[in-house]
């Protein structure tokens, strides 16, 4: 592509710099565009509306994907803690294992 910039970083945010989007093949022949420029909507706008709606798709698909890394990392805390107290547990254990240990060895 030859387009500056990308949909979520454009070069520039003045809509009438920005590249014009190219439609898609699976449009109709016959779109909105052409219906609106002739009550005097200019094609510009009908293209930033477009790029407007797949800027909101982008925009969701990057808030869900957000909240499922979100997620994850609290289940990988979850994890880490409950690892991390089993842990305490042992070394508590081993602890007075050794305690008991000493205090049998000095009462010899």
């Amino acid at each position: 592509m030859n387009t500056p910039g990308t949909i979520d970083r454009p070069l520039t945010h003045d809509p009438m710099k920005q590249a014009p989007m190219k439609p898609s093949t699976s449009e109709l022949t016959r779109s909105a565009t052409s219906d609106l420029t002739t009550h005097g909507v200019t094609g510009s706008r009908q293209k930033n509306r477009n790029r407007e709606m797949q800027l909101m798709q982008e925009a969701l698909a990057r808030a869900h994907m957000h909240e499922r890394m979100h997620d994850a990392e609290r289940e990988r805390q979850a994890v880490r803690l409950a690892a991390a107290r089993r842990m305490q547990r042992r070394a508590e254990r081993a602890s007075l294992l050794a305690r008991r240990a000493l205090a049998m060895a000095v009462m010899q």
